[in-house]
């Protein structure tokens, strides 16, 4: 727990300036996040970030993370819109299980796939949110966090039933509402500090989905450790495993407020 905290303490002096900073300089955070995040996630199968696939993927990734403000330039230049270069990727990835005789196979070419549009696409509503505003950052932060430690210190208190012991044996069903309460409750702290919206019962929704979303986010990257036999998605931060196991919760609840319109 002490490691824990010191790590947490660190990492959030080191990060949170650069949130509050803003910009080209927190844009470039992201891309070196998102692409440790990418590794981490291609080790889990066995695959080189600098191997055939790898390139492709981070390639991709780097693709996918364009901000809104400067996609129509790259367009221009390329001639081709996002979804575009990933049926490029896919191609590429097809051709290649062809070429080393399946050494690399269909169900490595989707995992690959799949696994850079998870990070991909989470990272880049991550750049979008602090485009449009630095209080949804915030606000998305909070909510994860005080949800994460809501439900844990509601759940080794009055925690009895198991909520998903398949794929997360300590989480519990108290623990998980405990963590919806504590984030309703930083959501109206954060209202009445700063507003985000005129309705309440907006704010209340919004809060309720992004704390279940957050978990759902959590127990997602869970099952996938669980399905490849992994205890952390990797030893960057310790006491905190990897970029994946710190941003998992981030990677659903950011897109998520974007589906929603709230921003």
């Amino acid at each position: 727990m002490k490691q824990r905290i010191i790590t947490g303490a660190i990492a959030l002096a080191l990060f949170l300036p650069i949130v509050l900073l803003g910009g080209p300089v927190f844009t470039i955070l992201i891309y070196i996040i998102a692409a440790v995040g990418l590794n981490e996630m291609l080790r889990m199968k066995g695959i080189q970030l600098f191997s055939f696939a790898g390139i492709v993927s981070l390639l991709l990734l780097f693709m996918l993370l364009l901000p809104s403000s400067i996609t129509k330039d790259v367009l221009e230049v390329t001639g081709h819109t996002k979804l575009e270069w990933i049926f490029v990727a896919v191609f590429l990835l097809l051709i290649y299980t062809v070429l080393v005789k399946n050494h690399f196979t269909f169900d490595d070419a989707a995992f690959v796939i799949l696994g850079t549009l998870y990070v991909g696409v989470g990272f880049y509503y991550f750049i979008e949110t602090r485009n449009i505003g630095l209080s949804y950052v915030i606000f998305a932060l909070l909510v994860v966090w005080t949800t994460d430690s809501g439900a844990y210190f509601t759940g080794r208190k009055i925690g009895k039933r198991k909520l998903w012991p398949e794929i997360s044996p300590n989480k519990t069903v108290e623990g998980f509402v405990g963590g919806i309460v504590w984030a309703l409750v930083t959501a109206f702290i954060i209202q009445w500090i700063s507003p985000l919206t005129s309705s309440y019962l907006v704010l209340i929704g919004i809060t309720i989905a992004a704390s279940i979303f957050g978990q759902l986010g959590d127990l997602v990257e869970s099952a996938i450790k669980r399905h490849y036999n992994v205890k952390d998605s990797g030893n960057l931060l310790p006491g905190h495993g990897g970029i994946l196991d710190r941003f998992d919760s981030l990677l659903f609840v950011i897109p998520l407020l974007h589906f929603l319109h709230f921003l």
